[in-house]
């Protein structure tokens, strides 16, 4: 590798490493997960990058960070030890079968109870809600990070926000305690 490409992996590593930290943390709910996570997706960078011909290199490497997540997601299904937080999570497809992540990393972010409902959303709810409103991806930009149309992303940000309404409404929430609309 010449120093020039070292350098812009370099400078891709620093800028993008905590954003992709706390995407993977929302997904998988486990620091120690999200941290290796991160690393497997500037490995696939480090491999993929010379042929990435694109200029978004943040929704690109969202994406493969996602696509991290679902491969290991995956892995753990068929080894059938992942333990699930309880009987929703396995009713729904994708749930995070990690449980809840702490509340120290996540605070920042958002507040801890619309953490805490994230984690009832199936994988792509979470995926799409987090890129849109923590990481203020526009919407060609979630085109490009989960590989969706411009109408499936409208459809699927406005079903994940209505089933994010829901679980907020079932868990007791009110609107304006938690500032959701």
């Amino acid at each position: 590798m010449n120093d020039g490409r070292r350098n812009e992996l370099d400078n891709l590593y620093r800028r993008y490493t905590k954003p992709l930290y706390y995407f993977l943390l929302k997904l998988s709910g486990s620091h120690q997960l999200a941290e290796d996570l991160v690393q497997e997706t500037f490995v696939r960078a480090t491999i993929s990058l010379s042929f990435y011909q694109n200029e978004d290199v943040r929704a690109w490497l969202f994406k493969v960070a996602r696509n991290a997540y679902l491969d290991e997601w995956r892995r753990r299904q068929r080894r059938k030890w992942v333990p699930f937080a309880d009987y929703l999570f396995s009713k729904d497809e994708m749930a995070s079968p990690y449980g809840l992540p702490e509340d120290e990393a996540i605070q920042s972010e958002i507040s801890d109870d619309l953490q805490q409902l994230m984690t009832y959303l199936p994988e792509q709810y979470r995926s799409i809600l987090y890129l849109r409103e923590v990481e203020m991806f526009s919407y060609q930009e979630i085109e490009e990070a989960l590989e969706l149309t411009g109408s499936q992303v409208k459809v699927t940000l406005h079903r994940a926000r209505k089933k994010l309404a829901q679980i907020a409404e079932k868990q007791g929430w009110k609107d304006d305690e938690h500032g959701m609309d």
